[in-house]
């Protein structure tokens, strides 16, 4: 006796349009988005390209009861289906008035004496409990203990800057090579003073926080912008006269096989002294672009100089600028070529730019 197979209810369509559609690759991509909410926008995604229930299961990494109740929650409420609902608790004893009230301390005024409110001040100053003042912070998004630095470029040529440096690591120029140098001066041979303490089954690497310094040296590079690959030297003075020595560096290394060579260099005023200017145009296969002022971050070559910091300088000890300008080598040695990839287009900075200072 052969028996069919039992078949479930048909499923119910579900249709994306193409906004919706972008939403839900942003609540699912976004780092900030809460792992419960990108895996409802992950399971609707799944379920809209056609997937059953099960494959959106085994897809996502939950079970068939979630996939079926946000699929169908999504279809009939859209984007809101996906929020949790009001959940039973204590009744809100705060009145909306208090809550107006510590918003708008919060955002208009300081303590006296102080910079900025903790739960403890407010609630004293307002008659209410620390944790209440600290959930309707919460709800609100208001963490007056955080504060964060930022620095406007004054460059009144600041747009074309952004847009000839991002053109050239976005669309670079056919048959040339587009190089981030930079320096990394000052770098201290620290000697801890007392020996570092390895790594051990759950107990970090430990050193002392006292140290004695050994002298500096200056880190000069030049990154490969599309290969990765790097030239480097370090120099114990930073000056126009080691910048050209590292110039000459550069063009000795580079084969001259009729490329043009676009530098991407910061403002420093060793950059633009006569002698460089005179040395450029003996030099017409090199071209310089200047990010713009108080905007390093535009330099790729920085990215470089964080990852060297980290994994080579910061936790080593030194007993002799030799022994640092060494470890420096060393990594440079070990280190596989491999470009740092840009993504934002000018149009993405320049409009973020613009979001961030226009409520001011």
């Amino acid at each position: 006796m052969v028996t069919k197979p039992r078949m479930g209810r048909p499923l119910k369509p579900l249709v994306l349009a193409d906004d919706e559609h972008e939403k839900l690759e942003l609540l699912a991509r976004r780092p900030k988005t809460s792992q419960r909410m990108a895996m409802r926008a992950r399971i609707v995604l799944a379920a809209a390209a056609g997937a059953s229930n099960n494959e959106v299961a085994d897809k996502v990494g939950c079970s068939k009861k979630s996939v079926c109740k946000w699929r169908e929650r999504y279809r009939i409420a859209g984007l809101e289906g996906l929020l949790d609902e009001p959940r039973p608790g204590a009744i809100r004893r705060a009145t909306d008035a208090e809550v107006e009230k510590v918003v708008t301390k919060t955002l208009e005024t300081t303590p006296r004496g102080q910079t900025h409110w903790s739960c403890r001040s407010m609630a004293k100053e307002v008659g209410l409990s620390a944790t209440t003042i600290h959930r309707i912070w919460k709800t609100f998004g208001l963490q007056p203990h955080r504060v964060e630095t930022f620095k406007l470029s004054p460059d009144p040529q600041f747009v074309e800057k952004v847009r000839d440096v991002v053109g050239l690591y976005m669309n670079p120029p056919e048959h040339a090579v587009v190089l981030c140098l930079d320096e990394k001066s000052q770098i201290q041979a620290l000697n801890r003073m007392q020996p570092i303490l390895p790594l051990r089954p759950g107990v970090p690497e430990r050193q002392s926080h006292d140290y004695e310094r050994n002298g500096t040296t200056t880190l000069f590079a030049a990154l490969n912008a599309h290969t990765g690959a790097v030239v480097a030297k370090c120099f114990r003075r930073h000056r126009a006269k080691e910048y050209l020595q590292f110039l000459r560096l550069i063009n000795s290394e580079l084969p001259d096989d009729g490329k043009q060579i676009h530098l991407i260099v910061d403002n420093y005023s060793t950059h633009k002294t006569p002698a460089v200017m005179r040395w450029f145009a003996r030099h017409p296969r090199f071209h310089v672009h200047f990010t713009p002022t108080y905007a390093s971050w535009m330099n790729l070559v920085e990215r470089l100089f964080a990852d060297i910091t980290t994994q080579a300088i910061r936790r080593g000890s030194f007993n002799s600028v030799q022994a640092l300008e060494k470890a420096i080598r060393e990594y440079f040695d070990a280190r596989e070529a491999k470009p740092f990839i840009w993504r934002k287009t000018a149009d993405e900075i320049l409009a973020k730019v613009a979001a961030t200072f226009s409520t001011f």
